[in-house]
């Protein structure tokens, strides 16, 4: 298989961040995984790619963002049926509580900023297998 085709065919992960430092860490540690990553700045950007086609296999998502943050995110992807149910991952630099987080969003993995990659990475691979 050639590099291009082997690279289409990797899960892909899309990483929603405000913030250029952290999309380019985690663009970079997922890419030496072995996983396609799109990155998008806020909310908006994120659904607008979903509205594209675009199928990751889980979503890394901030809370605090301009023009569409976390919330706003999550609230429009549960209404889409074709991406309600991509699994998300909480990225939260706030003082919310994990069991705050999955009350307001659901069934979703929480990690707190500074990111601890090794349970972020588990994640991942765990629903991206």
């Amino acid at each position: 298989m050639k590099a291009n085709a082997k690279a289409r065919s990797a899960p892909a992960v899309l990483v929603v961040d405000d913030d250029k430092a952290i999309r380019a860490f985690l663009s970079e540690v997922l890419a030496d995984e072995g996983f396609r990553v799109k990155t998008a700045v806020n909310g908006r950007t994120a659904l607008d790619l979903l509205a594209t086609g675009f199928r990751p296999c889980v979503i890394l998502l901030d809370l605090m963002m301009p023009v569409a943050n976390g919330w706003d995110f999550r609230s429009r992807q549960l209404r889409m049926p074709d991406v309600s149910a991509i699994p998300v991952a909480v990225l939260s630099g706030s003082n919310f509580s994990a069991e705050s987080l999955r009350i307001q969003f659901g069934d979703v993995g929480v990690f707190d900023k500074p990111i601890l990659l090794p349970p972020l990475l588990q994640f991942v691979r765990s629903h991206c297998a």
